[in-house]
């Protein structure tokens, strides 16, 4: 019959690019906690206010009419601020013009990179544990991930293993520090070696460097970039985030040497074209705030720690003293559950444990093994952020108490 619908034989196909994934399991955690009713120590979303005059100046960049695109590579006065600041804090030197480009996010930064510095067939090597969109960013770009394990318990840089994971493939050595999950800082020592072996092997690093600001009991950030040799073929990615609270506005950045930083700003620029017109300028103010403030934001952050870090000794856990950002990778070996209860054919232990505590204790957390890869370590962690209220991870360290409760 004329127009008559033909029923199809099959569902329409898709791609098999992403047939691998699953959801990512950090923000399935905030799912689980919020349905559970739990404390969300899961995702690193703060629960207190930016900076005052940080939100302010967005206010009044919209009321002035900043709504509209910027140039895709980021406002001029937001450009400046950001190679000021990574010139006076990182040693970066780096020209607003040509070597920064400003993104929706440290997230869409890191796969504007490596889309940008790689052909499909190519090799990225990661340290792990990892942050998870690294994965998939490498295989949404067609390239391999090879993993480089950090040496446990401390979380060391293994050289040797770094060492062996770099091939004549190698286009990309993704490093973060401070380091999200395990908290470590990386040592000058360490960065000088990755730096030795990127030059070795003519390969390119990319390093997310979002926690810059948070360190404690002295240490001090470096980056990759700043050190010798490393002018040419270092990709330094940030955001205003972490830093000023505002995880939610999704503005980052990359400062990279002209030649690199032209092929990524084609990438962002179809990637999403610009970040929020309101939010950069907001930024710019951020970058400008006094040494004071990042002076009380690390001493705040380091309490917060000490907070969680006591009641988690007291509730079983084992961990090691995070140096930088706000996580806390944790052994729950020895702490008191049921895993028979609630294990499933499809969990990890530490899935289990995770549903276990959101559920039963009211804290949610990341299972640990979602940070390596399959088959992998991390079955016997989790980890915890603690970039929260005091009252929050009181509540959360009381939920936590119960665990040893007669």
């Amino acid at each position: 019959m004329t127009g008559a619908r033909r029923t199809p034989a099959a569902p329409p196909r898709t791609g098999r690019r992403t047939a691998g994934f699953q959801e990512s399991v950090i923000r399935e955690m905030t799912r689980l906690g919020d349905e559970a009713g739990a404390v969300n120590l899961s995702q690193g979303l703060p629960d207190f206010t930016p900076p005052a005059e940080v939100t302010a100046a967005a206010i009044e960049a919209i009321a002035r009419g900043e709504n509209q695109y910027t140039f895709p590579f980021g406002s001029a006065a937001f450009r400046t601020a950001i190679a000021a600041n990574a010139g006076r804090y990182n040693r970066l030197p780096a020209d607003p013009d040509t070597d920064v480009t400003v993104t929706c996010g440290v997230s869409e930064a890191m796969m504007a990179a490596i889309l940008a510095l790689t052909d499909p067939g190519d090799e990225v090597v990661i340290l792990e544990p990892w942050y998870e969109n690294y994965v998939p960013d490498c295989v949404m770009a067609g390239v391999r991930p090879v993993f480089a394990p950090l040496r446990a318990p401390d979380y060391a840089l293994d050289v040797e293993a770094l060492r062996a994971s770099v091939s004549p493939r190698t286009r990309l050595l993704l490093l973060n520090t401070p380091h999200n999950p395990t908290g470590r800082v990386f040592t000058r020592e360490e960065l000088a070696a990755i730096a030795g072996l990127c030059q070795e092997w003519n390969v390119i690093a990319v390093t997310d460097e979002i926690y810059e600001r948070i360190v404690y009991d002295g240490r001090a950030h470096l980056s990759i970039g700043s050190l010798p040799g490393m002018e040419d073929r270092t990709v330094t990615i940030c955001g205003l985030g972490k830093t000023y609270a505002v995880t939610g506005w999704r503005v980052g950045w990359i400062i990279a040497p002209a030649p690199l930083s032209e092929e990524i700003r084609k990438v962002h620029d179809y990637l999403t074209i610009c970040a929020p017109a309101p939010f950069q300028a907001a930024g710019a103010v951020a970058l400008s705030l006094p040494d004071a403030y990042y002076e009380d934001m690390r001493g705040q952050y380091a309490q917060r720690r000490d907070l969680l870090l006591a009641g988690l000794e007291a509730a079983g856990f084992s961990f090691r003293r995070p140096e930088g950002a706000y996580y806390v990778m944790a052994d729950f070996g020895t702490v008191p559950w049921d895993p028979a209860r609630w294990a499933r054919p499809q969990w990890s232990a530490d899935r289990a444990f995770a549903e276990f505590l959101a559920r039963e204790v009211g804290v949610a957390v990341v299972p640990g093994s979602s940070f390596h890869a399959a088959g992998g370590a991390g079955h016997s962690s989790v980890r915890f952020n603690f970039a929260k209220h005091l009252t929050t991870l009181e509540t959360a360290v009381q939920r936590l108490r119960t665990l040893r409760s007669p």
